[in-house]
């Protein structure tokens, strides 16, 4: 499948993993783009320039409702991120919501905590990040699979010429090795999605902290589709995902999904037992044929190997632990601060349910 935007031709493809769509869609939908935000004073500008126009067309060709609106989510920024939103809500109230975290949660919890505060006003919410090196321009094909009855979409990159060599081959690395572990990821998938609400009625009933959401999305199971598009360079600002919080986060997606690690250091645990023992046999041998055993040198390197197994068969072991004691004390994943604009009540208990118009017809 094609759909063609202003400048490029989008391709669009279901996941076989998935069921197929139950039924098309005809209600026009309203639209909640979600874009977490952390220390982005200086690209946020133009990321509003560039969605607020994408919002706009898709309601003049009428894909969208007009009720439709960004919902920014601040992140614990230490800069002036917060009033370059509240700007926005001030410019743009009935388009613009935002929500401000007391502290920084993290890309996932703050994920969270817009997808939950949109889904009571919208029936389907995009995911972007704020650097708009995901292309903004896939939103229309996203809502077009989403009206062929696909309730997940992913936007997935077609290439990753923008990343350096090294940031590629990390990259590839993560996902080849959780799929070796049996975790359900797909591949060249960041955060860039479309969820019906009945996609995130389900998300929000998984109550873990250790959230990775690439790995949970499609365990949600639902019609699924994808759609791929060309990432782009940053064009202001800082990755927030330098090399340390890359490797925590892909840490954070293989313990919470696979226990082979765990399972990969008792074989290894056993593995070395025999070894341990062929060589205690041969060192008998030896022995009662009358050779003295020499070689410090050997000794000392399979005391440090057998050691620095055990060390990382404990630091395996304690990540896990360490998981589980996080999800035992079950803290929040967030604490709001303020609230604007369409988000004003996100924090209320009950906040209103938001009907299609059933009047209006997809075009």
């Amino acid at each position: 499948m094609t759909s063609s935007g202003k400048e490029h031709i989008y391709i669009s493809a279901p996941l076989d993993s998935h069921p197929a769509p139950v039924r098309q869609r005809i209600e026009i939908p309203v639209l909640c783009i979600v874009v977490p935000c952390l220390n982005e004073e200086e690209v946020l500008p133009f990321s509003h320039r560039r969605l607020n126009a994408v919002l706009a067309a898709l309601k003049n060709e009428g894909k969208i409702s007009a009720d439709s609106y960004i919902l920014y989510v601040d992140d614990g920024s230490t800069d002036t991120t917060w009033e370059i939103i509240s700007g926005f809500v001030d410019c743009f109230p009935e388009t613009v919501g935002g929500l401000r975290l007391s502290a920084n949660a993290g890309h996932q919890n703050a994920l969270v905590a817009g997808i939950e505060a949109a889904v009571s006003y919208a029936d389907i919410v995009v995911t972007i990040d704020a650097d708009m090196q995901d292309d903004p321009g896939a939103i229309g094909a996203m809502v077009e699979e989403y009206m062929k009855g696909y309730e997940i979409v992913y936007g997935v990159r077609s290439d990753r010429t923008s990343d350096s060599r090294v940031k590629r081959g990390l990259a590839q690395a993560h996902y080849k090795l959780m799929a070796a572990l049996g975790a359900s990821t797909v591949y060249n998938h960041s955060d860039y999605r479309l969820m019906s609400r009945r996609a995130i009625e389900s998300l929000v009933s998984y109550e873990e902290r250790n959230l990775y959401l690439r790995g949970i999305v499609p365990m949600l199971g639902f019609a699924q589709s994808k759609v791929y598009f060309t990432r782009a360079r940053r064009v202001a600002g800082k990755t927030k995902y330098p090399f340390g919080r890359m490797f925590n986060f892909a840490a954070d997606g293989i313990t919470s999904f696979s226990v082979r690690p765990v399972r990969m250091v008792f074989v290894t645990g056993i593995v070395f037992l025999l070894v341990a023992f062929a060589i205690l046999i041969y060192v008998l041998v030896r022995y009662l044929g009358g050779y003295t055993i020499e070689g410090w040198s050997s000794l000392m390197v399979s005391v440090w190997l057998c050691s620095g197994v055990l060390l990382m068969a404990l630091g395996v072991t304690g990540e896990y632990i360490g998981k589980i004691y996080t999800e035992v004390k079950h803290r929040p994943r967030y604490h709001l601060e303020q609230t604007a604009g369409r988000a004003s009540d996100a924090g209320a208990a009950c906040r209103p349910t938001h009907r299609p118009n059933r009047q209006q017809q997809y075009p």
